[in-house]
């Protein structure tokens, strides 16, 4: 007698897990799609910059080789360039993020 209630038990619980697992793939499904937009750098440029933060400016790691230096360099100022409405000061700053991942580092403080 006890064992056709128990079967019947494990029926009603599988039927109800299945229900409910048809309803959330359902509800997943139907969810608006979330869109995949890059994090940016939240902040400021810092008085003197460092590999960090030139890196972070054009988007490659600090240890990147030249050439993908140069190829971001040449990205993210096609995208900024004052002769095409792009800040002259962004400009500055994304040249010079480029010197201090190259290791050409101008003026050291000093006027001369």
């Amino acid at each position: 007698m006890g064992t056709p209630f128990i079967a019947g038990i494990a029926i009603a619980a599988a039927a109800l897990a299945g229900r409910y697992g048809i309803q959330a793939w359902q509800a997943f499904k139907a969810r608006p799609p979330k869109p995949r937009i890059r994090k940016f750098y939240d902040g400021g440029f810092q008085p003197t910059m460092n590999k960090r933060e030139a890196a972070l400016i054009l988007g490659i790691r600090e240890n990147a080789p030249p050439d993908k230096v140069k190829e971001a360099h040449r990205r993210v100022m096609v995208a900024n360039h004052p002769d095409a409405g792009g800040s002259h000061y962004l400009a500055s700053k994304i040249n010079e993020a480029k010197d201090v991942m190259l290791g050409k580092i101008k003026g050291g403080g000093s006027p001369f």
